[in-house]
Formats: structure tokens, C-alpha cells, sequence
């Protein structure tokens, strides 16, 4: 953070050992995330409390400020500033020009200014902070059970914000004109409300209501038939900041069951969690200190936590997973259904199966009215729709698996600036976008799986409200290789529609390593290791088990696992026993016929010969070098999961299921080719030994675990000495299984290499956007 350190004026002496202080004035800006945080108000009192006088003010660039005083106050002032600014504030540039004083009196915050071209940084949603849920609970506290109180440390921002500079009529909460009280306390400088933009109270602001049928109730009274709903084994459709969740006792079988059935759910993929406290956060989970910061953080995220079994959660919640996903109420109005309702809330995502999130009051009328019994309504309105963020501890850091609310829009910053605005479009599932100014990297929302035009139509209200809110026009669309992608046929299209615009194909996996190396500010020569599911591949082979060398100027593919047939495509993604009779026939050939493993009971003789005549005729069989497959393949064999029911079941259920106590790892060969190929078939045969042996699939999921990470940590070797470089970047969906990632981490630490896995960007292809843009602006600066 650039911090002005002006030289201090000459004293003038005046009499009998007086001093004073000749008059100084001084035009102050602060770039950042400065609007929506207390900033202006917290200038203000700054100002006050050392006696200067003078103004502040927003604009579209950031704040303004002109303070006027004795120089070394002003100093003072300036140092307390930049280094103790309001907590959610995050200072990113500033600058001081000394003035001629103006004789100036008193200090004020002065109307807000919009610039025709330029941009500050806009504040994620902030979780309802102590202070406002202490009066949130105090019977004699005018806001007592108001669902949307918020002051300037907390509520909401980017869900409710349209352009900048960020002022009450720029938001959706112009609908609400404050009453007198509140109009006090915002103008009020020692009030937590002063120029607070939501400001509200139960007199003036938004209200709750509840409908079930022709059951109506407003205000208190709905969270307490909606609450009433839930204890009764109902769902009901909640509208919270960003979204609408469907809600439900999560200690009742029965209501999760139903719930699954509605939500196309009737499967085994986990649903996420809304606890009241911490209290009964510690009754169904293990938590450790770098979970519980991440908890308590003011983004609130959903963390995957060890969990403990207990009658306030169903088992069906998570079933086959050791971990839950947990978060704290972040609204308000959470915390007061949470009270009247559950101790432990099932909290999942308002949409139907492959849709976005629903953000509208009429559109969860159509859209929910088939999942829910009931809706909690509010009249405030949501314009940026935003799901919740789900994160994960690994190696005592934060992994973030979804980046959503509570950090978007919050920018990266790029070593260098992009030589043109760039808008990088992602991938096809799990998308997120991502766009630059400056070097200023913006990640979008999580849109999620480009499948429907409903999403499609997601990711283009996301992407315009992006540029016309930072004010940015690309000149350059990145986008991955698989012509199949809606993404890719989307950025193809936008320069049939603009011939001026540049279009630049990243490969996919290069792109997961760059998104680490792009988060870290890695500009030096690297190792990188990309491990996912799938992606194409410049051989037009389907990529997954990736090695790379060289810089953000030309990854080189170095390494892969070794290739084995896909048989039915696409389908063996959704069927690892598809991927588990590939891995078989490369490497046993036909002695696989005569195996007796459990497996091969579940596949008819006419089903396996058919795959495999599939594959030896080349039939739809693509070749890959896929981690995820080869995770998949295992699952299958070892009998843990056969078929998937969401996406990469197989790999979790494999992952949950390993004895931490095992030590012993599969061989995975290298062989030296140009590039090199880590041997699978080594491998695969001691998994058949070990079922055929009777060992249980913990033991095979462990030994597993261990010789993938055994086969990074070779080649990783191998690879820093011919390029000369001690860096790793692990990079890829892959890396979010917390056993393979620990064990890579500790493997390449103890070789002498110092490694890195993305953080706050996802490894997955949730933080591919990033890894294109950063590939892509260094292609543009090279001509």
C-alpha cells in the first residue's frame, strides 16, 4: 500500500517558548474497496477527534479528501488512515497533495461525485455484525426482531448495488425513504448508522411475509408461521441476500428425504447447513481455529468441517461423507428463523436442479412453487444474484471450492497491467468469468454449468453488469479450446458481432496452473501440476493428469499420466465403471475375463465385451490422460461407488473412505519419453492384488492417495532439475481432495521444492477464468 510520508513543515516560535503551528491543507484520495464500508464516516470522526477541518467525499475513482490544520496533525492524520481504516475497508492506492490552506471550519462529507472513466472497488455483502445482532435480540431496542438491520460495519452491498460512486439512489434500497429516526442517526457522525446507505428500521424499511396457500402473515408473525412450516417436516422457500434457499429441520429424515425427491436430489450429494451459534456449531462438528476464523469472517462461508454424529443433524444430510457443510447465519432475518425454528437448518441452494439461483419474489413462485410448502418473502429487492461461498481447510489454509458472496467482486491484483481490457469466459462447468482493468483482475459469480439457457442467460446479465458497473469494454475475449463449450461458442459469436474484437484460445489445463501462479504473483518459471476430470487437449486427447514447465509467457507440457481409452465419452465420466473396465483391459488385456473380482459381478459378460469391443475398435473411445478418471476407475473396482450421482462422486466417496493410517502406496512408473508418462498399469494391478487379497477399499483408497502423490513429487523432481526451478503449482479440480493435496504438499516440501495450490481462487474450474486472462494478456503484450 503506497503511503505518503510528506516532510514535516518548519516550526514558526513566537513568544515566551510558545509554538505555532502555521496553517496546512492537503488533498488526500484513497483507492480500494473505500464505499460501503464506514470509510467517509470513519474520515469524519478522524477528523473531528484531532480538530481539522475540512471535507470527504465519494466518486466513482474512490474518496476524496481535503483536510485542513496544523501539518504534523494532518500527518497524524494521514498515518492513522492508511493504517487503521474501518475493518472491511482494504486501501489499494493513495495519495496526498499539500494545498494552500482556505481557512476552512468544521468538516463535512460532500455530495458524491461521478467520473466519467473512472472506478473504486465495490464492497462484497458483509455478515450482520455483534453489535446489530445484540439489538437484533434487545427486547427494548427499537430494531427487536427487524429482519434487515445493518449499520455501516455490515448488510448488504453487491447484491443491492447498480453503478458507482455508492450512494442510497444507486441502490435498490431507494425504494425505502428513511423515517426521521433513521434519517437521524445517519446524519448523525458518532452514530454505527451515519451515512450507513441501507440504513433501515421496521417504520421505513423493507418488510417479511410469509404465504403458504392462502396463508398470509407479515413482519414477525411470517418468520414464525414459516418457522412453524419447518418444524412441521415442510420446506420453505427463504429470500435471503442473494438468493432464495430452501430450508429445512435438519434433524428430520423425513423432511430431508423430501426435499431430495423435490429437488431432483435422490442421490447422495451432501447439502449444505445453516447452524444457529457456536454453541451448536461444536455439537456436530470438529472445528479447529483456521475453520472457525473462516466461520466467523464477515464473508460467513459454508466450511466443509469433520462432523460428529447428532440427533440435530439426520445422517442424510452428508451420507457417505465425513465432512458437512456448515455456516452461521449472515442476515438477520436467518438468525430469527433459526431462532424460532431449528437449532440446524438445512440450507440449500433455490433452484431447480441445473438452473441458477432464484432472486425474484414472482420468478420463486413459478419456479419453487413444486419444491416448497411454503415462501418467506421480503420487498428488497435483489439485483445481483450470488450464491453461497464453500470453502475448505487444507495444509491450515483456506481452499475456496466456490467463490461467491462475500468476495465478489473483489478484484485480484496482477503483477503487470493487461495491455487491453480482456474478458476471459471460463469453462463449462463451474463457470465463472473474469475481466480486466488496469491490473485489476474482477472474478464474477459462481454462474455454475453452462447446460441451459437459463444459465446462459445468467452468465450474460453477470458479465454486463460487470462491465457497466467497473466500466469496462474488452478489447480481447479468452476462452478454452473445446469447441463444444456454450463458453467457447459464446466468445466465438461475440466477434462475428464485433470484428474488432481479439479472440484468444487458452489450453485448458495450462490455464488451472496460471490461475495459482496468477493468484500468487508468480512470474518466474514453474513446475506445474494439473490434475481435473476432463479438458481438450492439443493433441485431441481428452486431458487430466497433467505436467507443464515455463512461465505465464508458454507453459510446455512436460509429463501425463499414461493414456487409457474413455469408452462411450462423455457417459464415462457419469459411469466409473466405464472408466474401471478401461483401466482393467490396459492392464491385464484378457486375462481380465478370468478375474474374480467383485466388481466384474455387477457387469454382465455382454456388457463387458461390448466395452471392450468399443475400445479395440476405437468407438467413441476417446484417449485420456484423466486424474479424475483414474480416480473414478478405483472407486468402481473397490466397490465404493459404481455410478455417479453428482459430479466426481466416486473420487469423494473414494477419499472419505481411506485409512489414515495406512502407509504403504501404489507404483506409478516414469518412463522416459518425450514428454514423460507416469505409468497407471503398475498400479492398477496391485489394486486387483489387494481386492483379490481381501484388503478393504480403506486400504486401497490410501494406497492410492499415496502413490499419486508419490508420482508428483518424482516428476515435480525431475522436472526442477532439468528447468531449474523450485517451484510447484498444483492447479486443477483434483487438488480439492484435501488427502491427495496434504500428502503432494508435504511430498514436494520434503524433496526441497516449494509449492502452491490456489487459496481464494479455486483450483477448479471455478478459478479457470483467471488462469485464461492471465495466459492471454501475456500473448496480447507479445504481439
Amino acid at each position: 500500500m503506497p503511503k505518503a510520508r510528506p516532510k514535516a513543515a518548519p516550526e514558526e516560535k513566537r513568544g515566551a517558548g510558545a509554538t505555532v503551528h502555521p496553517p496546512a491543507r492537503a488533498r488526500i484520495f484513497c483507492g480500494g474497496v473505500v464505499q460501503g464500508v464506514g470509510f467517509r464516516p470513519f474520515v469524519h470522526q478522524l477528523a473531528l477527534g484531532l480538530e481539522l477541518a475540512g471535507w470527504v467525499l465519494n466518486s466513482s475513482a474512490g474518496v476524496f479528501i481535503e483536510i485542513e490544520g496544523a501539518r504534523h496533525i494532518i500527518e497524524l492524520f494521514l498515518k492513522r488512515l492508511l493504517e487503521g481504516p474501518p475493518p472491511m475497508a482494504r486501501i489499494t492506492s493513495s495519495s496526498i497533495e499539500w494545498i494552500p490552506p482556505v481557512g476552512q471550519a468544521g468538516f463535512h462529507i460532500e455530495e458524491s461525485r461521478d467520473e466519467a472513466s473512472a472506478i473504486t472497488l465495490v464492497s462484497p455483502d458483509i455478515a450482520v455484525c455483534a453489535d446489530c445482532e445484540r439489538e437484533l435480540t434487545d427486547k427494548s431496542d427499537r430494531r427487536h426482531r427487524y429482519p434487515f438491520i445493518n449499520c455501516t460495519n455490515c448488510g448488504p452491498r453487491y447484491t443491492i448495488i447498480e453503478s458507482l460512486p455508492y450512494d442510497r439512489p444507486k441502490t435498490t434500497m431507494r425504494e425505502f425513504a428513511m423515517c426521521a429516526d433513521c434519517a437521524r442517526e445517519y446524519g448523525e457522525v458518532a452514530d454505527r448508522r451515519y451515512h450507513a446507505q441501507p440504513d433501515a428500521c421496521d417504520v421505513c424499511g423493507p418488510r417479511v411475509r410469509f404465504e403458504a396457500g392462502r396463508e398470509r402473515a407479515e413482519r414477525y408473525e411470517a418468520i414464525k408461521r414459516a418457522a412453524r412450516l419447518i418444524k412441521g417436516g415442510k420446506i420453505v422457500a427463504v429470500k435471503g441476500l442473494g438468493g432464495f434457499h430452501l430450508a429445512s429441520d435438519a434433524s428430520d429424515a423425513d423432511a430431508v428425504s423430501l426435499l431430495r425427491r423435490r429437488k431432483r436430489r435422490e442421490n447422495d450429494k451432501p447439502f449444505a447447513v445453516m447452524v444457529r451459534d457456536e454453541e451448536t456449531l461444536y455439537e456436530i462438528c470438529y472445528v479447529d481455529k483456521a475453520a472457525l476464523a473462516l466461520l466467523l469472517s464477515p464473508a460467513h462461508p459454508i466450511v466443509l468441517l469433520p462432523w460428529r454424529r447428532s440427533r440435530l443433524v439426520t445422517s442424510d444430510v452428508a451420507p457417505k461423507n465425513k465432512y458437512l457443510g456448515v455456516m452461521l447465519p449472515y442476515t438477520p432475518l436467518h438468525r430469527l428463523l433459526l431462532d424460532a425454528a431449528a437449532p440446524v437448518l438445512v440450507m440449500t441452494s433455490g433452484n431447480v436442479a441445473s438452473e441458477p439461483l432464484v432472486k425474484d419474489n414472482d420468478e420463486a413462485k413459478r419456479a419453487l412453487a413444486s419444491l416448497a410448502d411454503g415462501f418467506l418473502f421480503h420487498d428488497r429487492v435483489i439485483l445481483n444474484r450470488i450464491d453461497d461461498t464453500v470453502m475448505k481447510v487444507v495444509d491450515g489454509k483456506p481452499l475456496v471450492i466456490r467463490r461467491a458472496r462475500g468476495y465478489v467482486p473483489l478484484p485480484v491484483t496482477l503483477k503487470s497491467e493487461t495491455p487491453s481490457p480482456i474478458l476471459a469466459v471460463g469453462a463449462h462447468l463451474k463457470n465463472t468469468f473474469a475481466i480486466s482493468r488496469g491490473n485489476l483482475a474482477f472474478l464474477g459469480p459462481h454462474i455454475g454449468d453452462m447446460e441451459n439457457l437459463e444459465t446462459l442467460s445468467f452468465f450474460e446479465e453477470a458479465v454486463s453488469h460487470f462491465k457497466s458497473l467497473f466500466r469496462i469494454e474488452p478489447a480481447v475475449v479468452a476462452h478454452d479450446l473445446h469447441p463444444g463449450y456454450v463458453s467457447t461458442k459464446w466468445a466465438l459469436e461475440q466477434q462475428t458481432r464485433n470484428r474488432q474484437i481479439k479472440l484468444v484460445g487458452v489450453q485448458h489445463h495450462a490455464a488451472h496452473v496460471a490461475a495459482a501462479m496468477a493468484e500468487y504473483g508468480l512470474t518466474d518459471p514453474v513446475i506445474g501440476v494439473s490434475f481435473d476430470g476432463l479438458g481438450y487437449g492439443d493433441d485431441g486427447a481428452i486431458w487430466g493428469g497433467e505436467f507443464f514447465a515455463g512461465d505465464l509467457r508458454g507453459l510446455t507440457r512436460v509429463a501425463h499420466l499414461e493414456y487409457v481409452p474413455m469408452p462411450g465419452g462423455d457417459l464415462a465420466s457419469m459411469q466409473p465403471w466405464r472408466m474401471a473396465i478401461a483401466f482393467l483391459w490396459k492392464a491385464l488385456g484378457q486375462r481380465m475375463f478370468h478375474v474374480p473380482l467383485p466388481f466384474l459381478k455387477h457387469v454382465t459378460q455382454r456388457v463387458l465385451g461390448g466395452v471392450v469391443d468399443m475400445m479395440q475398435a476405437n468407438i467413441n473411445s476417446p484417449l485420456t490422460s484423466s486424474a479424475g478418471r483414474l480416480f473414478d476407475a478405483v472407486s468402481a473396482l473397490a466397490g465404493v461407488c459404481r455410478e455417479h450421482t453428482y459430479d466426481a462422486q466416486a473420487a469423494i466417496e473414494l477419499e472419505m473412505c481411506a485409512d489414515a493410517n495406512e502407509t504403504h502406496a501404489y507404483q506409478f512408473p516414469v518412463v522416459n519419453r518425450k514428454p514423460l508418462v507416469v505409468k497407471t498399469t503398475p498400479a492398477i494391478r496391485q489394486v486387483v492384488d489387494d481386492i483379490l487379497a481381501g484388503r478393504p477399499p480403506s486400504v486401497v483408497s490410501a494406497r492410492l492417495h499415496r502413490g499419486i502423490a508419490n508420482a508428483i513429487v518424482e516428476v515435480a523432481r525431475r522436472m526442477s532439475v532439468k528447468h531449474k526451478t523450485s517451484t510447484v503449482v498444483l492447479g486443477g479440480g483434483v487438488f480439492q481432495n484435501g488427502l491427495l493435496c496434504t500428502l503432494a504438499l508435504d511430498g514436494l516440501r520434503s524433496a526441497g521444492l516449494t509449492p502452491y495450490v490456489g487459496s481464494w481462487i479455486p483450483p477448479n474450474d471455478g478459478g479457470l477464468a483467471l488462469g485464461q486472462l492471465a495466459l492471454a494478456s501475456e500473448r496480447i503484450r507479445r504481439g
